[in-house]
């Protein structure tokens, strides 16, 4: 039987969703009449859409398998971390080979949204959204689920080698954690940009680069997913990784009940997972239309059966069981500047390889 991680106590995420829990009779909004119909009979003589997607490729294979049999509309995918579609739609510059992007961390939408490369599409199924936290100011991109970032231990393996789990980021840099530790590489994955961006609004530009430097000692590997580090603990293959915790909890229900989940204890910061439509899409209405159900239950209560366990930001959804009985400590987040982010996160990766370029020991790693 699978034991449950004990992780640091704070349920009070869990118990502000509760109210959320309730399923709208009707829980498509844009497959019913109304408001949608001239959308949706727009969308379907476009006749396909072709979607980036930057979650996990079953909840991104499942979601467009829902939207296609919804709206008979074909419907291709590509599964790319949130770096490599915004360097590839950087290249394609208005001109982009697909018409809408679902999953992944909102910093790499963020410079999309600064570099003109989203469409603003005013949803309205957005008025489900918990919050305005959840979309850009501008509408060009809406929030679908939320996660936090922590660590994953092997448990057994920490205990074999006579160690205590880390506790908080500064932990990390604890020398007998050398080689121990992955974290993903933020010329391809968001969730590292977040990373970065997290240590500089905790501990300020210089002394970030500083801990970057230090924390480059303890790094195995560089993966190119932010999940990556995830799938690693369980197999013995990474004693601690740096991610999202939903993507440990999937490994643990999976099977690896040797993996631990940690929420640092001197702060942290989340994700908020979205979907845009991209400037210059070919199929415009069927992308509008794919914003709609991405912000319905029709799309996101698919997460929890598809492997994704993130906290859902819609009113109308039912929250993953899976995730609430982890008990992650939502509220040991920092407010985080997602304008800074917004307008610096480029430069901040720049900075961060050239910390790490001058690290004395040149044990960057990007495979």
């Amino acid at each position: 039987m699978k034991r449950v991680i004990s992780v640091v106590a704070g349920l009070a995420m869990v118990f502000a969703f509760a109210s959320c829990n309730k399923k709208a009779a009707n829980t498509t909004q844009a497959s019913s009449g109304g408001e949608f119909d001239a959308l949706i009979e727009a969308a379907k003589a476009e006749g396909s859409l072709t979607v980036y997607g930057s979650c996990e490729e079953e909840y991104l294979s499942a979601a467009v398998k829902k939207f296609e049999a919804l709206y008979g509309i074909q419907t291709k995918y590509q599964r790319l971390s949130t770096s490599e579609v915004f360097t590839k739609i950087s290249e394609e510059n208005g001109n982009p080979s697909a018409d809408v992007w679902f999953g992944g961390t909102t910093d790499p939408y963020n410079e999309a949204v600064a570099k003109g490369l989203l469409e603003s599409y005013d949803a309205k199924n957005a008025k489900n959204l918990i919050s305005t936290d959840y979309k850009d100011a501008t509408n060009c991109w809406y929030g679908i689920y939320k996660g936090i970032l922590g660590f994953m231990v092997d448990q057994e393996e920490l205990k074999n080698r006579g160690l205590e789990a880390p506790k908080s980021w500064d932990d990390l840099l604890k020398p007998e954690y050398k080689g121990l530790i992955m974290l993903s590489n933020p010329n391809t994955a968001g969730t590292a940009k977040l990373v970065i961006n997290t240590m500089i609004q905790m501990k300020g530009h210089d002394a970030a680069m500083e801990y970057f430097k230090a924390l480059d000692k303890n790094i195995a590997q560089y993966t190119k997913s932010g999940s990556g580090p995830s799938k690693m603990v369980g197999p013995h293959e990474c004693v601690i990784g740096v991610g999202f915790l939903h993507d440990g909890i999937y490994q643990i229900l999976k099977g690896y009940d040797n993996i631990g989940l940690i929420v640092p204890s001197d702060g942290t910061s989340f994700e908020v997972g979205a979907t845009a439509i991209f400037k210059g899409a070919k199929h415009p209405n069927a992308a509008k239309l794919w914003i709609e159900y991405a912000l319905s239950p029709d799309c996101v209560d698919q997460a929890k059966d598809a492997g994704s366990y993130q906290f859902l930001v819609l009113s109308n959804a039912t929250q993953p069981k899976e995730a609430a009985q982890f008990g992650l400590d939502m509220n040991n987040t920092i407010k985080y500047d997602f304008e800074d982010a917004k307008k610096n996160s480029a430069k901040y990766v720049e900075d961060f390889f050239k910390a790490l370029e001058s690290a004395a020991d040149d044990r960057f790693k990007t495979k």
